[in-house]
């Protein structure tokens, strides 16, 4: 379990994140127009997942626009950007900002994911939802860099996440 914070107030999470060098967990998130996408579709890319509560917030907007336009420079790296949002909410934001690099996936039906990574809220006004994280994993799906945002109003550190996809 992490302790984290959010809005200054103590958060924890339902785990830690997977560690660096181990194999990252699969996963099955929906798509915004509504198919499946699994941690084997990506084999063979380097893959940021971006996680965050919800892209209606001024914080994980941000990191959904940043990560885009960092994205539309990098070849052979898919950036997804994961919430348990509806598909129909990332889809009316992306449509609205004109984003196109990113990959936006939902944790809505099983909430699976966030428990597999440890990184769901456990409690606090958040429960449930997928607390601020970057997570970077290599060709093979190894983990190679992850950022647990102690502040969830903060950003994540854009800057190391992408150093990391550079060194793999």
């Amino acid at each position: 379990m992490a302790s984290i914070t959010l809005g200054g107030n103590p958060a924890n999470t339902v785990g830690n994140l997977p560690s660096v060098n181990s194999q990252a967990p699969a996963f099955k998130l929906t798509k915004s127009d509504m198919s499946t996408k699994t941690l084997s579709d990506y084999q063979g890319s380097k893959v940021v997942l971006n996680i965050f509560p919800s892209v209606d917030t001024g914080t994980c907007a941000q990191s959904v626009r940043q990560f885009n336009e960092e994205a539309a420079e990098l070849n052979s790296v898919k950036v997804l950007c994961i919430s348990k949002d509806l598909p129909f909410a990332q889809n009316r934001f992306c449509g609205a900002e004109g984003i196109e690099n990113v990959e936006m996936l939902s944790d809505y039906k099983t909430g699976s994911f966030g428990q597999d990574y440890g990184l769901a809220f456990a409690d606090s006004a958040f429960e449930s939802l997928l607390s601020r994280c970057v997570v970077v994993l290599d060709e093979g799906g190894k983990v190679i860099y992850t950022e647990q945002v102690q502040e969830t109003g903060d950003e994540p550190n854009y800057k190391a996440a992408l150093e990391a996809l550079m060194d793999a």
